[in-house]
């Protein structure tokens, strides 16, 4: 068979993120998945970040999630501060404007005095596994929509977690492991399913004059193995280069951004990338160029997670040359520690 070609969805400042099309790895024969699964690899390796193409989820299942996601959001505030989030451990409920900051403090600067400052434009939802009395999901309920929303959110959280498991075979054929080697680390469903709503705002709140950015998702890493990132057309996402800048990972149609989380490196031995991204003011349009306001920004989020109870020591043949340059820790440790210093 011939080679399989990969096309860039990013490059600039030396930062080329790959548009891979992922029907090869689930359908194709041996030489097919091989080559898929070395660019996927390749990928996290050079930039921490993918795109996927014709990845087995439907536009139509995409765009139910975002229409549910949006009536969600539409609900009163009180009603959606009734079901606010909660404790690190469960990492499940809303979080309003504000509550939560993504950014990497100064060393002279603490969370609180940074939130005050450059607080994030966003509101969000976290769902996880639906079958944990000790930490429930944070549901809203008393009428139709409420029911259809539950039913909707828990159908595309299993529809994810398949797609984790054959990325993260990808990756590991991709290493020269066996293809169900994570396998036993993503059965689980330790993972969340997070919907990120950003409001309309004035276009004058991006144009501050004390220095700070205002972003609507500040700089950051995420924390697990991966994560699923579905984004509406708007656009906002930007990536940091090798160059240090930030770069328009712009939004292209059907395609989901999947990138590298900061336990995956770990578990890799730093030979795979968790690049720092953050979410700030959208590529003008020049249907917007006489409006005030940006319009709102919607996109769903797949935090994948090892299983929270498996240790997660150096994957082998990334450590037998260089050492291992982790101490060994439990998925869920990590993860909790992460999300303490978070909220």
């Amino acid at each position: 068979m011939a080679d399989i070609k990969v096309d860039s969805a990013v490059s600039q400042d030396d930062l080329v993120i790959p548009l891979i099309d992922f029907s090869a790895f689930l359908s194709g024969d041996p030489s097919a998945k091989k080559q898929t699964a070395n660019a996927v690899l390749k990928g996290f390796q050079n930039a921490g970040f993918i795109y996927l193409k014709n990845h087995g989820i439907s536009p139509s299942t995409v765009s139910d999630i975002f229409s549910q996601s949006a009536k969600f959001f539409a609900r009163p505030k009180e009603q959606k501060d009734t079901l606010a989030w909660y404790s690190p451990a469960a990492n499940r409920g809303y979080t309003a404007q504000g509550r939560e900051k993504l950014v990497v403090l100064e060393e002279t600067g603490t969370e609180e005095e940074m939130r005050k400052i450059v607080p994030d434009l966003k509101e969000s939802l976290e769902i996880g596994r639906d079958d944990e009395p000790e930490t429930p999901n944070m549901w809203p309920s008393g009428d139709e929509e409420a029911k259809e929303f539950k039913k909707e959110m828990m159908t595309f959280f299993e529809t994810c977690r398949s797609l984790y498991t054959e990325v993260m075979r990808a990756i590991a054929l991709g290493m020269g492991l066996e293809e169900s080697w994570f396998d036993g680390f993503t059965d689980a469903g330790d993972n969340t399913l997070r919907l990120l709503h950003y409001p309309g705002v004035s276009k004058s709140i991006f144009k501050r004059n004390d220095g700070q950015l205002q972003v609507r998702a500040g700089e950051h890493s995420d924390y697990g193995a991966i994560t699923l990132l579905f984004q509406d057309a708007r656009g906002g996402l930007q990536v940091r280069s090798p160059k240090g800048t930030f770069v328009n990972a712009t939004p292209i149609e059907n395609t989901i951004v999947v990138n590298a989380g900061d336990l995956l490196t770990r578990w890799s031995n730093d030979t795979i990338k968790s690049t720092l991204h953050r979410v700030v003011e959208p590529p003008p349009r020049p249907e917007d160029a006489d409006k005030d306001e940006y319009p709102p920004r919607y996109s769903i989020a797949y935090f994948c997670n090892p299983n929270y109870v498996r240790m997660i020591e150096a994957i082998p043949g990334t450590y037998e040359a260089a050492g291992r340059k982790y101490d060994n820790v439990t998925s869920g440790d990590y993860l909790i520690q992460r999300l303490t210093a978070t909220y």
